[in-house]
Order: C-alpha cells, then structure tokens, then sequence
C-alpha cells in the first residue's frame, strides 16, 4: 500500500470535518484502527471541499455503537454505523471483508445464483476493505494523526488521469451490486472525469442486470443522479450507455428515438443544475414530469384524437405512466401527485380560456406547468404561442401566481374514531 506524505498530497486538515475527526479519535481511543476514507479523501485531493464525511474501521458495528451514545446501526444487507456529533452524521463503516474467506458464514455472507449480494457483512482488513470499495478514486484512507494517505488502489494516479475505474474486473464487481454502473456515471459527471475502456466496456454487457434491483432502491440513485446539480451531464452519459431504460423504460425508448424528447428532457435538467448551483429549491416532480412527458404525450395524443374528453384522458394517461414507470423506479406519492398535477395543467394551459385564467394561475402548480410547457415549446411541439400567452398573464397579474389555497382533496384525510362499545 502506497503512503502519501502531507508534503506530496497538500491536504489541509483545516478543511476536514472536526465532528469526523473526533470520531477517528475515540475510535482510535478505544483500542481500533480509523481512518477518514472515501469521497471525502477524493473531494480532499481535488479541491478541498468534501460535502460528508466518512470513518472506516476495524471496529465491528456493535462495537462502534457502544463507544457513541448517539449512534446506531443501520442497514441489513449492508450494516453501517451512523454516529450523530452536533449536526453531522458521520457515516462509520466496518473493514469489508471478501465472501471466500473464513469469516463469510450464511448469516453474514449471502450471493444470488447471478452474483448479486444479498448480504454483505463479512469484515476483514484495512487491506481487503480497500479491494471491496467500488472505485479507485473512492478507495483512499486520510490518517489525522501523521496526515497521511493511504493509497492502495492506485486512486491519486487515477484522479491525476481524470479516470473513474472501477476496482477489480468489472462484470463481477457489476453483477455484485448493479447500482455501480449507476455510481460510475454519477461520478463520471459530478467529476467530468473520463470512464476507464474496461469499465465503460463491461456495463454494455451488464446493464439488465440493473432489472434485479428494488425499484425503491432505484428511486432513492435517480435523487443522487439527478439532485446534485450535475443532471445534464448525468443524463446525457445514462443515455450513451443505454441505461435510462432501467429507470423509465418507455420514456427511455421515446428519447431515443425521437431527439425533440432528448432537447426537452436535457433542457428541464440544464434548468434544474442552474437552481441547485444558485441554491434555489428544486423538486424531483418536475425533473419527473418532464422526463416522463415522452410516455405521456403520444398515449394522451391518441386518447384525445378517440374523442375522449381532454381532462379524463389525461387522468387515466397520469394513472398508467406512474404505476408502470413504479415497477422499475418507485416514485413516492408525494412527488408523483404534483408530478400528474403539471400534466393535467397542460390542457388547461393550452385552452386559455378567459374566464379561467386568474383562477389557473393562482394554482400551486401553476408555475412548474407554466415552465413544462415552455420546455414543450422549445423542444418543437406546436402550442401556437401558448408559453407567449401565459408569460404575458403573469406580467398583467403578478400578484396571482400560486396564491390559491391547496386542493381539499390533497389533505391527508383522518379516519373516523371508532366509538367503544359501553
């Protein structure tokens, strides 16, 4: 294992986390190795500015706990240590072990028939937990006593490449956990690092895999790909690599097929990077209606042209896109009503009905439908200078935009007390 000394690394520990810092030292105190370790190590060397901070250890979970009173373990396939100190949540993990060894036993060691980890709570050494991390970049160890790094898998020559590689042969690191296909694009945008060929080359042949995973799971990586204010550059790679189709098959097929859809989808992630860099509130129902519109628009298009009255069509078109896109990504209802919201606002966009304008526009979702609708426009479709109208009701009725109340019908509503019998 390669030891890198401050003078060679340039690391400030001015820069690190004191509540991270603290935990190496009581862990350190009671007897176990610790180190800081990962993205924060990466984030260190590259610009330093980590955003979390995380503590690897030779310290089983139970052990961890009883040194902190405000920890606790987390997690079944995969049990982390989650050690709260002010604010912070410091995320400590155990030294991960490899399944051949002599310590994997049934209860803590679990694949698939396809080799996909089940359960994955088998610890080893400082060395085979580097072997197990996923990236080389992500493999690195910040000692806060010498101020070393510890670096075994070649991650500073990587980073000075500009290289995500995963670490080990990639088809067998991607059938472990199909997730990291999605964590080395992820990566590979917030970075703009560069995909090393063997592990660009492997996810070709190992993308289905990803149909395996939970479609909960997959939710919570489309927040990670998509909230950090690199969503263009993540969404354009997820599209090279033919993964979008994991996450929202049908609209993943309209996108390729049709490069209006493509526009408009790189378009609504563009806008949503530039709110994240300028600390304004993004949702991901937005982000979601607009990457689900190509799935909507052409059912929607042949229901109306049947003559099925306009709101109806789009209620049932709302209805099927959300359960089916569910099965592969599980959007939670409170992303996926608004989500409906702002389509169903598009009709009534599109009427402009004069009697109806102060009261559309006073809407809560007016103005996310109103932006849907520009990025409809831009992308090609014909509305006849529909975005035009509307930017103008906004400039004669500034005061009007989102005041109206929330529907009745978006209250959760309470059951009825049963009465006791006497």
């Amino acid at each position: 294992m390669r030891v890198i000394d401050k003078a060679s690394h340039g690391i400030d520990q001015a820069a690190i986390s004191r509540a991270a810092l603290s935990v190496v030292h009581r862990l350190r105190e009671g007897g176990f190795e610790a180190f800081i370790v990962g993205g924060a190590v990466r984030d260190l060397l590259i610009n330093g500015q980590p955003k979390d901070f995380d503590v690897a250890t030779n310290a089983t979970p139970e052990q961890t706990k009883a040194l902190f009173r405000s920890a606790r373990i987390i997690g079944r396939r995969f049990q982390i240590v989650h050690v709260r100190q002010g604010r912070e949540i410091i995320e400590v993990t155990t030294y991960r072990g490899h399944h051949d060894s002599d310590e994997a036993k049934p209860s803590t060691s679990k694949q698939s028939e396809k080799g996909l980890l089940l359960r994955d709570n088998v610890y080893g050494s400082l060395e085979d937990d580097a072997k197990r991390r996923d990236l080389t970049v992500n493999a690195m160890y910040y000692d806060p006593d010498d101020e070393s790094v510890l670096d075994q898998q070649s991650g500073l020559e990587d980073i000075e490449a500009r290289l995500i590689r995963i670490i080990g042969d990639p088809a067998t690191r991607y059938r472990e956990d199909p997730v990291r296909m999605l964590r080395v694009v992820r990566f590979s945008a917030r970075l703009q690092f560069d995909i090393e060929s063997e592990t660009a080359e492997a996810i070709a042949v190992c993308g289905p895999l990803l149909s395996e995973i939970p479609a909960a799971r997959l939710f919570d990586e489309f927040l990670k790909l998509f909230m950090s204010g690199y969503a263009k550059s993540t969404f354009l790679l997820l599209c090279n690599y033919d993964l979008l189709r994991y996450l929202t098959p049908e609209a993943a097929d309209r996108i390729a097929k049709e490069p209006r859809y493509k526009q408009m989808v790189t378009a609504a992630m563009q806008s949503t990077d530039q709110r994240v860099r300028k600390d304004r509130p993004v949702t991901p129902a937005f982000l979601l209606a607009a990457m689900l519109w190509p799935a909507v628009q052409p059912r929607y298009e042949a229901l109306a042209q049947a003559g099925e009255p306009q709101a109806q069509a789009m209620n049932s078109i709302g209805q099927q896109v959300t359960a089916e896109t569910c099965l592969h990504t599980a959007i939670p209802k409170r992303f996926s009503i608004p989500m409906r919201e702002m389509w169903e606002m598009q009709g009534k966009l599109e009427a402009r009905k004069p009697k109806r304008i102060v009261d559309i526009m006073s809407q809560r979702r007016f103005r996310a439908a109103y932006d849907l609708l520009l990025l409809r426009e831009q992308a090609g479709e014909q509305l006849d200078d529909c975005g035009v109208f509307w930017t103008e009701q906004q400039q004669l009725n500034p005061d009007v935009v989102g005041t109206a109340p929330p529907r009745e019908d978006s209250k959760p509503t309470r059951r009825p007390r049963r009465r006791r019998r006497q």
